[in-house]
């Protein structure tokens, strides 16, 4: 039977082609799924969480709208899909942030590395209670030290030391701090 799907279908063509016979015929199910990951995106209002997550699906950055509350994005990679639930970083919406963590994998980060000295302070207690909350501690964090093209804005070591002196980050945890600029030159 498989020589005669290998004739019928394909010609005797390439093994892709004999493949594709086969999974069609005998298998009668869509190719295997590439594997999803659930994170957590958070930060302070303004820091560049919906820019980032929009960059990251390739949609326009004119109707960026900043999140109020929640919202889901799934951004496609070509080995896996992340699925990333971006957290508003409102001060009335931040006490909530721990209802939307179970299930999480990783954690991103957004700073606005322009922010004020307040809202430095600010997003440090925020990342230092996201460090040490149960369902996060263990997962991998990217911080990412947005907004790099204005003029306050501090550098990646600036950044790092700020968060290693004052957050007494456990030995176990590897501390990664990214920066980033998400405008294009036309923006």
């Amino acid at each position: 039977m498989a020589v005669s799907c290998q004739a019928a279908c394909c010609g005797g063509q390439s093994p892709g082609l004999i493949y594709w016979c086969f999974r069609a015929l005998c298998c009668k199910g869509p190719p295997p799924a590439r594997p999803e990951y659930d994170l957590v995106c958070i930060g302070l209002t303004g820091s560049g969480k919906t820019s980032l997550l929009s960059k990251l699906c390739s949609e326009s950055p004119d109707n960026i709208v900043s999140t109020t509350g929640f919202s889901i994005k799934a951004v496609p990679f070509q080995n896996a899909i992340l699925n990333v639930k971006e957290l508003g970083g409102a001060d009335n919406i931040r006490k909530y942030w721990s209802r939307y963590y179970q299930g999480s994998q990783g954690v991103i980060f957004v700073l606005d590395s322009a922010s004020s000295e307040d809202d430095l302070e600010t997003a440090r207690n925020e990342l230092h209670s996201a460090l040490q909350h149960p369902q996060l501690c263990t997962l991998p964090f990217l911080i990412l030290a947005n907004h790099q093209d204005k003029p306050a804005a501090r550098s990646v070591q600036e950044v790092r030391l700020i968060n290693m002196i004052t957050l007494c980050i456990s030995c176990f945890l590897h501390f990664c701090c990214h920066s980033g600029i998400l405008k294009d030159a036309c923006n």
